[in-house]
């Protein structure tokens, strides 16, 4: 699976709960996270968000089309950003959090075009192994670099070290080797508690930046922390030495702050599941049916495959959700029949928005998606509406799915409809699943090795931070809960 950045913006704080056997020591670590835009706030560019969209998917889709467009400010970070320590001493780093990317990587010294400033407010480190007493070099023999390469590179040596490269398709890409030392987390030491903790991982240090991940300060941080499926994945690190439970939860609240993204197991509530498309890189799902207001959409069958890139897509990192025309157009006919006298009127080119005086969720219908295993998501008229400014309502809803390189179309759910969601995937048994939440509350997990329960919560954490990121910044808590023990070697 390649790296992707993601889009928006919101600051969280992470618990991870975890597990080893044999070791009496509990772990949750928390990580405090940034989001770029917010899609409750006033006054912001439309334009930002769709473009953002757009970079993003020649990134993480790179084997699909994407005619999305946008001509406003464009915004290359993603929309989660953290910070973490490294090495021994520990320094602080600022790296995006993607939960459908693999690798951890920052950027190191002697780098060729890495950022030196962000506009972002954040101090930008390079990191240096040479003066990390914990640094250790990952050379071309070792397992791990066999497992990531499918085999031994040829060429291969005693000593010649690993490296990594990464191309996205806008055209930037990052390379370097890889190294292994500490990183350091924030344990959950008891409810609302915390204790730093360290754990040993590989991760790249980045050495060449071209495109976007180059010099350029819009929004810089210094690396990316991916939470993906693959083997190089920090997560998947720590599950192959069976001492993570691979599942992870995240409920977002765009509109008002915080948040929660949990790892481990998640005991309260109980969601219902659908299973996940296999063999697939993305968070694919398989789509039955589409309801607006009671109603069956007509649509045709090949909507509902699920093969190599087709089908629908569960994305957080999306800001908005895609639609194919097939779609798009007679759902929108329905939503807006609703109301035959609106007046519309297009903002920065490209959104569809029009006046309304009224609660949006009185007067229009609200849009279920029909999953495998009669799972359902329902998209309310206040998700699929935002409000830009006093009484003036934008659609959400993108017309143009994404395009496969064999012309199939995608749909590609993205925070839109998922805002107000705990979402669940349990990446061990390949099945996600999702419930209507209030996400400024809590949930509960459980520490499978002692069976204790843990209230995870969520945090605004804008005076703790302190980050200068603009107005259209909200400042959240997501809350990562490992729940096993995790032992350090």
């Amino acid at each position: 699976m390649g790296l992707r950045r993601l889009p928006a913006a919101v600051v969280l704080a992470v618990v991870l709960l975890v597990a080893c056997g044999g070791v009496g020591v509990a772990g949750n670590y928390v990580f405090k996270v940034e989001n770029k835009f917010k899609l409750g706030g006033k006054e912001r560019s439309l334009s930002a968000l769709k473009e953002h969209d757009s970079l993003r998917h020649g990134r993480v889709l790179a084997a699909v089309d994407v005619p999305l467009g946008g001509n406003g400010h464009p915004s290359a970070t993603g929309l989660y950003f953290t910070k973490i320590g490294l090495g021994t001493p520990s320094k602080d780093y600022y790296v995006q959090v993607d939960t459908g990317s693999d690798l951890l990587w920052v950027n190191c010294v002697g780098c060729d075009r890495c950022p030196t400033k962000s506009d972002l407010g954040i101090k930008l480190t390079l990191f240096d192994p040479a003066k990390s007493k914990t640094s250790g070099q990952v050379n071309c023999g070792d397992v791990f670099c066999v497992d990531q390469y499918g085999g031994q590179l040829s060429g291969c040596k005693p000593g010649v070290r690993c490296q990594y490269s990464v191309a996205y398709g806008d055209g930037s890409a990052t390379s370097g080797d890889f190294v292994k030392d500490v990183i350091q987390l924030e344990q959950a030491s008891g409810n609302h508690e915390t204790s730093p903790l360290n754990a040993s991982v590989i991760f790249g240090c980045g050495n060449k930046q071209t495109g976007d991940l180059g010099s350029s300060s819009e929004a810089a941080v210094d690396g990316i922390l991916g939470f993906g499926q693959a083997n190089s994945s920090m997560l998947s690190q720590l599950t192959a030495a069976g001492k993570v439970k691979k599942e992870f939860a995240h409920c977002l609240d765009v509109v008002k702050g915080g948040g929660i993204f949990a790892i481990g197991d998640i005991v309260q509530p109980v969601v219902k599941t659908t299973p996940l498309v296999a063999n697939m890189p993305h968070y694919n799902v398989k789509l039955t049916a589409i309801e607006v207001g009671g109603t069956m959409l007509d649509l045709p069958t090949y909507l509902f495959d699920t093969g190599s890139q087709r089908g629908t897509i569960i994305d957080s990192g999306t800001t908005l959700a895609y639609l194919p025309s097939v779609v798009y157009e007679p759902m929108m006919d329905k939503i807006l029949a609703k109301q035959p006298g609106l007046k519309m009127h297009t903002i920065e080119d490209q959104f569809s928005c029009f006046e309304f005086t009224r609660n949006v969720d009185d007067a229009f219908p609200p849009v279920v998606f029909h999953f495998d295993g009669s799972l359902t998501l329902t998209a309310y008229p206040h998700d699929y509406f935002f409000k830009i400014r006093e009484n003036i309502w934008c659609i959400g809803w993108q017309n143009g799915g994404l395009q496969s390189r064999d012309g199939r179309e995608l749909i590609l759910l993205g925070d839109l409809v998922l805002s107000g969601k705990l979402v669940v995937y349990d990446v061990a048994n390949q099945t996600i699943g999702w419930t209507d939440y209030n996400c400024s509350s809590s949930i509960k997990v459980k520490d499978e090795k002692t069976g204790t329960v843990y209230s995870v919560g969520s945090h605004n954490l804008s005076s703790a931070i302190g980050l200068k990121v603009g107005n259209f910044l909200t400042l959240l808590t997501i809350l990562f809960a490992l729940l096993q023990i995790f032992c350090v070697h």
